[in-house]
């Protein structure tokens, strides 16, 4: 048992067969699913209002093919209002076929971040190099997010009814759950069943046995992430994601294609993601810091380290992405050896080529590094050998000890930051923009 079911990952042009055995209880009656966007064969069970049906202890199989690579769901065809509520419903993933994958996907820049995460521990951990049959489709870290929300007294009902026709046989009279489903006045929001803050654990974390899928993307600078993003519920949930806009690649596994041109993506770019009920979207989110007007690197020429001395030497676009291997790879440099503050605010004392910041300007917080700059040792290499530490005394990133930038992602709709009115909860979520020498463990 888990929520959301267990993501199905396949390849484009495969044959999928799955099998349904349902497992629920007597009373919950016939179950099926659904795959919205492909030419379901289903065979076995029982005819129903949308699918062939499983019945209590029974079977049905149903048979795709894989025509469309992207993000898709899959849920219950069968009183939706209750048995997706409950919890029937899952990710499809589809692939695009190797033949498929265009060639840029795999050289230049994105061959060099390839060689920086390797230079640091890291492995490659996408399931392909492009999230689509199109060359501007390329990524380099992929995350799924399934949106949904929960109304309590439903469920309590449901476990009533359930408790109170253990063992009655399927068809008899009072052998069939009656649960009303309206008025709905959800009180849980999650993000893959989960919320915040445990949205932040790590995937397959053993206190959540029933909700495997973490909601805590880590990136490097300059790294393309990959956003799978699915409404599994009733509600519209408009997701935000802080520190850039969200260029839409596709939305239900149709890429998004200029009418003119079809070599160029016309996908809009969002503020906020809005979460349709039933809708999946893929995305592409990028962070450089460009235009930061700061060196977030913490470089001081003055200083003794070596890290602290990095040059920057701009590409054609103005990153410094000739060096692969160093800490600053893809630096925006022209803020290279740029102070923080050159006149601090206030009464705040002198340090290295910047002070530590104000907190007018830059905030503490558990997932802060206590330093407006990357890396372990970016407030020692900004200030001198002594250094400062964050005013909480901890930082909760993971790796521990990290000094990378969090930013929050989370629901517009302030009453879904909460769990059953207790902030902070829901959807929420932080994206960690991580340090090169940072290395993101996606392994599981």
């Amino acid at each position: 048992m888990q929520v959301p079911g267990p993501t199905m990952i396949v390849t484009e042009g495969q044959t999928v067969t799955v099998n349904l055995l349902n497992s629920l209880p007597t009373a919950a009656g016939n179950t099926s699913i659904l795959f919205p966007g492909f030419n379901v064969t289903a065979t076995g069970g029982v005819v129903g209002l949308m699918t062939r049906e499983a019945a209590p202890a029974g079977t049905v199989t149903y048979t795709f093919t894989a025509t469309t690579p992207g993000t898709h769901s899959y849920y219950s065809g069968t009183q939706g209002d209750l048995q997706v509520e409950m919890g029937l419903y899952g990710a499809l993933i589809v692939l695009p076929a190797a033949a498929n994958v265009p060639a840029n996907c795999s050289t230049g820049l994105a061959a060099s971040n390839l060689v920086a995460e390797a230079h640091w521990g890291e492995s490659d951990f996408r399931l392909s190099k492009s999230a689509y049959d199109h060359a501007k489709t390329c990524y380099d870290r992929e995350y799924l997010f399934q949106f949904s929300e929960m109304d309590p007294n439903i469920h309590s009902q449901a476990l009533a009814q359930v408790t109170a026709t253990a063992g009655c046989v399927a068809g008899a009279p009072g052998c069939s759950l009656q649960v009303p489903t309206e008025p709905y006045h959800p009180a849980y929001f999650m993000i893959n069943g989960r919320s915040m803050p445990d949205d932040m654990d790590p995937n397959y974390a053993l206190e959540y046995p029933h909700q495997p899928y973490n909601g805590n993307p880590h990136m490097h600078p300059g790294e393309l992430v990959l956003l799978r993003i699915i409404g599994q519920g009733r509600w519209q949930h408009p997701f935000h994601e802080h520190a850039n806009h969200v260029r839409i690649l596709g939305r239900d596994g149709n890429l998004i294609l200029s009418a003119s041109d079809a070599t160029e993506l016309a996908g809009p770019l969002m503020f906020t993601t809005t979460t349709t009920p039933g809708q999946t979207m893929d995305g592409i989110f990028y962070y450089t810091a460009k235009g930061l007007n700061w060196d977030m690197y913490g470089h001081n020429p003055a200083s003794a380290s070596a890290n602290a001395k990095l040059p920057c030497t701009p590409d054609a676009n103005g990153y410094n992405t000739g060096a692969p291997t160093a800490i600053n790879y893809y630096e925006w440099c022209q803020d290279h050896n740029k102070p923080l503050q050159v006149a601090p605010f206030g009464d705040v004392a002198a340090g290295g080529p910047a002070t530590l910041p104000d907190a007018n300007i830059l905030t503490n917080g558990a997932w802060y590094g206590g330093s407006p700059y990357l890396g372990p040792d970016a407030t020692v290499r900004a200030t001198g050998p002594t250094g400062t530490t964050p005013p909480s005394g901890t930082i909760a990133n993971s790796p521990s000890g990290e000094a990378g930038f969090a930013f929050m992602w989370h629901s517009h709709n302030e009453r879904e930051i909460t769990t059953n009115n207790a902030f902070p909860g829901g959807m929420m979520m932080m994206m960690l923009v991580d340090s090169r020498e940072f290395v993101i463990d996606e392994s599981n």
